[in-house]
């Protein structure tokens, strides 16, 4: 194959996990995920700057978070702007990726390095969700609640999801994960 063949990024990253779960995360190197997709070391820099950013990307989920949130309408309830935003992440990220995700998660859970790094990449959502939402004129600790609770829903739901055998959307699995938060605390607040 041409090194300069369209489609290289998808290649690497198709490379990459097939590698990690035939040798493992830590045991894979930059030079095999190279080969193995028939393209050069330089290529895999200019999409990638290491073998972590192919499990979890650069600064695209941040820059589509904050483009999400900005493109919003104004008048948009936060709540609202927070489930239409993870509507929009669920259907563009994750519907027909099943078992691309399933693979993923197990290559993070299986490295404490990559377990971290997910963590962080959490909390950088969050950041970004939050100052969307207080540049919205959101007060900063409804802004910080629901940015935080718009995470957790995801994660939560993600997690459900890629442990169901249905068809079920993750919209729907997100929105249910939203209900069950709302009647558990509406039952703690009746207690």
């Amino acid at each position: 194959m041409s090194r300069w063949e369209p489609g290289a990024r998808r290649r690497l990253e198709k490379a990459a996990f097939e590698l990690f779960a035939e040798r493992g995360f830590a045991a894979t190197t930059v030079p095999e995920i190279t080969a193995r997709a028939g393209l050069s070391t330089r290529t895999f820099h200019r999409y990638f700057a290491d073998k972590r950013e192919v499990v979890f990307g650069s600064e695209e989920v941040r820059a589509e978070t904050a483009q999400v949130l900005a493109d919003s309408l104004p008048d948009t309830e936060p709540l609202e702007l927070i489930m239409s935003t993870l509507r929009i992440f669920a259907e563009q990220r994750f519907e027909g990726r099943r078992d691309e995700v399933r693979l993923r998660r197990e290559i993070v859970n299986s490295d404490a390095g990559l377990r971290e790094r997910d963590l962080q990449k959490r909390e950088t959502v969050g950041v970004v969700a939050r100052e969307a939402l207080i540049a919205r004129g959101v007060p900063a600790r409804q802004a910080a609640l629901l940015a935080e609770t718009g995470v957790t829903l995801l994660y939560v739901s993600v997690q459900e999801w890629l442990g169901r055998d249905d068809d079920t959307p993750l919209a729907d699995i997100i929105a249910d994960t939203l209900e069950t938060l709302r009647s558990a605390l509406i039952s703690d607040i009746a207690v």
